[in-house]
């Protein structure tokens, strides 16, 4: 059923005023056998036993390893009577429902909603009851056709819960168990027609907006005298159909279409229904159109968003707290505002993590960002047989897809994360990679509930093994986990990443400041905190150093004995340095790819882990890169060996372009030996190369490819700035002898500027200043680990950090930079 945001015949409040108590399995059976025990604890609501032990200072790895040996209780009180319903939006996992002593319900599943009719006076007893979940995975059927190394244990693949806990290498541990989302009271006025189901469909042809709509009313319920939906200034009235359902159909014409936030703008409108005087508000919705474009080979995935092909870029979400499993507007929107601001276009909800609920989709659809959304099946080889458990998929989906018919935002369902490619990898034939999940169950729903979204089968998938990168959909880690060199992104083939470039990214010094974990890459606390895989005999930073090493001529094991403080700042900008030049090569007009999104957007934990943004909210070196990499009117450049530089520019916007081209290349970082210059007009939503021999009109070994004598330069530089107020748009650097690690007096020079309540960071450099750091604990920087080229000053605006206190004041450095500059007001 399509959401309802609400109902002015209706009222809908949280139950409050729980509390909590673990006891052994099974040894209590009913709420009264609990009389007498004193243990209870305040426990919110929505939240789960994790979170209770955090608040207590109890969650230690010991605790949250008994969570799932413990039956664990929840109860509350009315405190006013209900005649209505009482529902429960997320269970984690096996639990029992108990009022007033009988038990009700009871739900296996943490991805289905309960909803219950009561009749109960003021002071009735709501208990809950979730049985230890550890046994019942022990006892479950062992037999599988393959078992994944990366969740344990095998069990889990009976039971409808998440896999976040039982990924050991880079998830905390402890069975996600609890209320972990709303528990509500419902409450509608005698006059209230009962509504049993909203069917919602919205479509774009170009210039007009269709939204249909069909309403369910309850049994019991009698026709209503006038029906009305109203959205952006028109209406129409619904009629009973011939199904006995009241139906109706609006067209608007000129509608503002949803775009992605990197292609135009996301337009939303208001939907509500007036039925016999109440009103119903159904949200906002877009209207846009979605194909999938599978390349002239027919082996491709890319999208197209209201006709325009949209370069899919972004992350995999992990979650907004892994420990409560916070949902909602104030939980979600931190992150996902980061995400824009990074210009990420597209998030993927992977199938190791969870379902997020309606303000997530909200969210994505105000900020523009695609969801690919994936069903929470992981790696398992799924008994996919068994009757009820396909019974179980489909409510899951069904209810997925209902709730979401009015996000324009939701573009991808796709089947599970790995499945496929576990099986392949360990052995099986294609026959048993799929299933009639896959095949059936998860199609027809899409088809039938969601036919304006992209069906996948599973993340990845296409090709003659489901992981190569040159057909369908890939998990891309040759740069990266496979320590290939950054040309095998060009030479992969890549069409669409689903996943990509996941390394330990070190968090900024001010993540760093508290001490957990502590700041030594040996210490056993900072490990536990670096991703690894599963029996492998290397982590995640180990990936890291190989790419250090490549890029800056250093022995990583030797820098982080001798200099810590240089092996974090050159750790911070490899990070950032592989995913630029990466999206440059993916990005550019002749790549075939249609997409990548980067393992993963938020650390579960504090440490090196694979976010990009660190499990505090700070951003890492890594996020400043990607949002360089990500920007809708890019400048970038690749190294074309004999042919020279390419420079790409793209504009992705939907207005024209008249901006200028300028490339220098610098001997010593500091002295100018080429310069050139070139005034281009970039059409809306366009791409071009340009040669930089052609630029220069004269030959030059800008790549230093054909080596006759030594290197005129060792870096060159480009700007593309606006043609009409000067602006910097985009600014793409090339290294031709490689980035090198020898240091310099750079004349780096910071000064503050104050332009109302806002803080600005003007910095400039006598000699080019490689990755600049600008490190201030009170205020974060718009932009940092950029590249900095002489005479090309660099205004970055300051925005307080939440909590903190007093005017800017820092210090600016460079990784090629012995000298370093400090501001503050007043200095």
């Amino acid at each position: 059923m399509a959401r309802i945001v609400a109902r002015s015949g209706e009222r809908a409040l949280p139950l409050e005023g729980w509390s909590w108590l673990a006891t052994m399995a099974d040894a209590v059976a009913t709420p009264a056998d609990l009389l007498g025990n004193g243990d209870w604890r305040e426990a919110a609501v929505p939240g789960t036993v994790a979170g209770t032990l955090r608040s207590l200072g109890r969650l230690d790895d010991t605790g949250a390893d008994a969570i799932g040996q413990q039956d664990h209780w929840y109860r509350t009180r009315l405190t006013e009577p209900l005649n209505g319903r009482l529902r429960f939006e997320g269970l984690a996992t096996v639990t029992e429902i108990w009022i007033d002593g009988v038990k009700r319900a009871e739900s296996s599943s943490m991805f289905a909603a309960v909803e219950l009719t009561v009749d109960c006076a003021a002071g009735t007893e709501i208990a809950l009851c979730f049985r230890a979940l550890a046994p019942k995975l022990a006892a479950a059927p062992r037999r599988a056709r393959w078992r994944p190394a990366m969740i344990q244990p095998n069990g889990l693949r009976w039971f409808r819960t998440s896999a976040l806990g039982s990924m050991p290498g880079w998830c905390p541990p402890g069975l996600p168990t609890g209320p972990y989302r709303p528990v509500l009271r419902i409450e509608r006025k005698a006059d209230a027609a009962g509504i049993e189901a909203v069917d919602l469909r919205t479509s774009y042809d170009g210039q007009t907006g269709i939204v249909a709509l069909s309403l369910t009313l309850a049994a019991n319920a009698s026709l209503p005298g006038s029906v009305i939906m109203r959205c952006t200034g028109g209406e129409v009235a619904l009629h009973v159909d011939g199904k006995g359902k009241l139906a109706g159909t609006l067209s608007l014409s000129s509608i503002a279409p949803w775009f992605p936030h990197t292609h135009g703008e996301p337009a939303l409108h208001d939907l509500t229904l007036e039925l016999d005087g109440e009103t119903i508000d159904l949200g906002r919705i877009g209207f846009r159109s979605l194909e999938v474009d599978r390349g002239a080979d027919g082996e491709g995935f890319g999208l197209i968003v209201n006709g325009v092909p949209v370069f899919c870029r972004g992350a995999c979400w992990s979650n907004a707290d892994v420990t409560t499993l916070a949902g909602g507007r104030a939980a979600y929107e931190p992150w996902l505002r980061l995400a824009r601001e990074a210009g990420m276009n597209m998030i993927r909800l992977p199938g190791v993590m969870s379902y997020e609920d309606d303000a997530f989709f909200a969210l994505c659809d105000e900020l523009g960002i695609m969801v690919w959304q994936e069903m929470m099946l992981a790696n398992f080889d799924y008994p996919q047989g068994d009757a009820g458990f396909r019974a179980a998929i489909k409510a899951e989906v069904e209810a997925l897809l209902g709730r979401t018919q009015g996000s324009p935002c939701l573009a991808v369902l796709c089947g599970g994360s790995e499945v496929f490619q576990q099986s392949a990898m360990l052995g099986a034939p294609p026959e048993a990679w799929s299933g009639p999940v896959f095949d059936e169950v998860l199609p027809e729903a899409v088809a039938r509930l969601r036919p304006d979204i992209a069906y996948v089968p599973n993340s990845p998938s296409g090709g003659p093994l489901p992981f190569v990168a040159d057909k369908g959909v890939t998990h891309y880690y040759g740069v990266g986990a496979y320590m290939r060199g950054l040309d095998d992104a060009r030479r992969a083939n890549v069409r669409f990443a689903a996943e990509s470039l996941a390394f330990a990214n070190v968090p900024e010094e001010i993540s760093l400041l508290s001490g957990k974990p502590p700041a030594i890459t040996h210490h056993p606390d900072w490990k536990r905190a670096v991703p690894r895989d599963a029996g492998a005999s290397w982590d995640f930073e180990d990936v890291r150093d190989h790419y250090l090493e490549r890029l800056y001529g250093l022995e990583p094991a030797r820098l982080r004995r001798e200099d810590p403080e240089r092996y974090f700042a050159l750790s911070r900008a490899t990070v950032a340095e592989v995913m630029e030049e990466t999206f440059a090569e993916w990005r550019r007009p002749g790549s075939p790819t249609r997409g990548a999104l980067v393992w993963l957007l938020q650390d579960l934990q504090p440490g090196a882990g694979w976010g990009v943004i660190a499990s505090d909210g700070e951003p890492k070196s890594a996020w400043y890169g990607l949002a360089r990499a990500f920007r809708p009117v890019q400048l970038a450049l690749t190294d074309e060996g004999v042919n020279g530089l390419a420079l790409h520019l793209l504009n992705e916007r939907p207005e024209p372009l008249a901006a200028t081209v300028e490339l220098t290349c610098w001997r010593a970082g500091e002295v100018a030996v080429v310069q050139a210059k070139r005034e281009v007009a970039l059409g809306p939503r366009s791409a071009t190369t340009l040669s930089a021999f052609e630029l220069i009109g004269r030959f030059f070994d800008i790549a230093y490819a054909y080596r006759f004598g030594p290197p005129g330069h060792d870096v060159t530089s480009a700007v593309l700035r606006d043609a009409t107020s000067g602006e910097v748009l985009a600014e793409a650097f090339h290294f031709p002898l490689g980035r090198g690690h020898e240091r310099h007096r750079c004349g780096l020079a910071a000064q503050l500027e104050r332009d109302g309540d806002d803080w600005w960071l003007v910095l400039s450099t006598q000699r080019l200043a490689q990755s600049v750091e600008i490190v201030d604990h009170g205020w974060r920087p718009e932009q940092n680990w950029f590249h900095l080229a002489p005479g090309e000053p660099r205004r970055i605006r300051l925005r307080r950090r939440e909590g903190a206190s007093g005017e800017p004041a820092g210090e600016v450095r460079a990784v090629n930079a012995i000298d370093r500059a400090s501001y503050a007001t007043g200095g």
